[in-house]
Formats: C-alpha cells, structure tokens, sequence
C-alpha cells in the first residue's frame, strides 16, 4: 500500500512538473522566429531578418531615435545604422519572458547583444507579436 502511494505521489509531481515546464505551441513557433533572426543577422542579411516583422505601416518600432511607424521605414532604419557586416557583428537574444495575452498575440521580453570588432552594444527589447494568417510576426518593437 505504502509504494502505491509513493508511486502515484511520483507520477503526480511528474505530471505537473511536466505541464509547467512545457511550452505552448505558439511559443515554440515564437521562439522559432526569433531563431531566424539570430541566423539571418548574424549571415549578415537584414531581408530576411525583417521578415519576422509584419508588413504594414502600421508596424511600431521604437528605438533610441524615437518612434518609427512601418516595415520600409524600418528596415531602412536597420540598413542606415548596420550598413555593414562590422557594423552589425554576431547577435545573440537572451529571452526573459513570455505571456500570451490572447490566442492571436504573446508579449516577449529579452534581452540582446552584439558581438562586435567595433566595440560590443547591447539592450532590452520588448515585443508584441500577432498571429496573423497563422504566423506570428512581430506587430511592436521597443528595443533601448
């Protein structure tokens, strides 16, 4: 009777633990796409780092020069300030946080750095990302 209960007393924790610690689907897919981003920076390839963003106009991007509203305007922005594969080194995305806000958006807070011959640079970022026609992209960047 004792290893009964010890044994369902295991597989209980087991199972909880197990549910706490597994990420959601759409989780995995979002940090799926931040992976690409990673790989397509660090090829030195801003195009096909953009293509996690949603394009539209409406696409916010906050950054240390203020508030910019689009995809082009944007990735003019990355092109402007990273206009060279020194410029933009080797990024790495420390993630901190999660939170699905709703079934079509998660909230993602992390951290990123750059690897650089130039000097090191490095900040926060915090990300809205939106399903849209079942992917997510990202809708809001605030990156300091």
């Amino acid at each position: 009777m004792k290893q009964r209960i010890i044994t369902i007393i295991v597989f209980i924790s087991s199972f909880i633990s197990t549910s706490l610690l597994a990420q959601s689907d759409d989780e995995t897919k979002i940090r799926k796409v931040l992976n690409n981003q990673e790989t397509a920076w660090n090829a030195g390839d801003i195009e096909s780092f953009m293509k996690s963003y949603w394009q539209s106009d409406s696409l916010l991007f906050i950054g240390k020069s203020g508030v910019t509203y689009g995809w082009k305007k944007t990735l003019n922005n990355y092109k402007k300030n990273y206009p060279d594969t020194a410029a933009m080194g080797h990024l790495r995305f420390n993630l901190v946080e999660f939170k699905p806000l709703s079934p079509g958006y998660y909230f993602v807070v992390g951290k990123w750095h750059l690897q650089r011959t130039i000097g090191d640079i490095g900040g926060l970022f915090t990300l809205i990302f939106r399903k849209i026609n079942g992917m997510w992209l990202i809708v809001a960047d605030h990156s300091s």
